[in-house]
């Protein structure tokens, strides 16, 4: 593991320069949105935000120069919104839960409007995979004449760098774990399937499906009651930066330590951090180690 240097809790990039003028903001859950929105307000851009219902969090309000809500199957309520605002470059940041899709009167409790039948009937019918429901998503937008930007174009300072991140370094044996569980991760992301895979003694614990990471933590604390597993999260092999992106947060380091992980290991350069000094301080205190490595590193993670 010579090839990896401890980072620097302070070290990040500085916000490269933008274009000028509005943003269209597409808000899920976090603080990822929250920090998009910062971000952009620093380069002096104008942010609409259009926030989808029961996830964007309430405090958009104050820091976008409009703030909506509308429901998470109402897509041609979203293109509107964006559209009165004349705006025409959009990026997506922030979690939706997926699961939704299968709750029970999903067609009542979600109904669709026109333009969100029209592409779930178009694109999504045989294929729900994450990446066809946001492409065909994207699509629908491009037909009014808006495209999405990624939004680590305006704060690319969220991508981490490579290396040790934690006081406390994975041992042999939790390396040859991170090492197993990476080649997993990456197949299943090939698969669409998830990003993230938890691992003990080079043993596949649990996968990351509709579920999401934390509920995968979750799970993956049940079945290994003992403790001592590693968590590997990685962007898909031809990960699309505008959408999806990996992301772990200072909930992501709690939810691990409740369910008695030791190991986070995560995709250098892929791979946001929300709040990376808070998110480290916490794994310090509670004893986990965090490693961000290239794919290239992973593979030799075992020497």
């Amino acid at each position: 593991m010579n090839r990896l240097a401890t980072c620097e809790l302070g070290s990040s990039l500085t916000s490269r320069p933008v274009r000028s003028g509005a943003i269209g903001l597409l808000a899920g859950s976090g603080r990822f949105p929250i920090l998009f929105a910062e971000a952009a307000a620093r380069q002096g851009l104008r942010v609409a935000c259009v926030g989808v219902k029961y996830e964007a969090s309430e405090q958009l309000r104050d820091l976008c120069e409009s703030f909506e809500l509308v429901g998470v199957s109402k897509l041609g309520g979203m293109i509107r919104a964006f559209r009165r605002r004349k705006i025409s470059r959009i990026v997506m940041a922030g979690k939706v839960t997926k699961s939704v899709m299968y709750t029970p009167w999903r067609f009542v409790q979600l109904w669709p409007d026109p333009r969100m039948i029209h592409m779930w009937y178009r694109t999504c019918r045989e294929d729900k995979r994450d990446d066809s429901i946001l492409l065909g998503v994207i699509a629908e937008f491009e037909r009014d004449g808006m495209t999405f930007d990624s939004a680590l174009d305006y704060c690319p300072e969220l991508l981490v760098k490579t290396g040790i991140l934690t006081r406390r370094k994975p041992t042999p044996a939790e390396f040859r774990d991170v090492s197993f569980g990476w080649t997993l991760a990456k197949e299943m992301g090939r698969l669409d399937v998830g990003q993230s895979v938890a691992v003990k003694e080079r043993a596949a614990l649990a996968v990351e499906a509709i579920e999401g990471t934390d509920r995968c933590i979750e799970r993956a604390g049940v079945l290994c009651r003992a403790g001592g597993w590693t968590l590997v999260k990685v962007a898909k092999p031809h990960q699309d930066m505008r959408f999806d992106v990996p992301t772990v947060g200072v909930a992501t380091i709690q939810n691990l330590h409740q369910a008695r992980a030791r190991v986070l290991a995560i995709e250098a350069d892929k791979t946001i951090v929300v709040d990376q000094p808070e998110v480290v301080a916490l794994a310090d205190k509670l004893g986990l180690s965090i490693v961000a490595l290239h794919e290239d590193e992973a593979a030799s993670a075992v020497s």
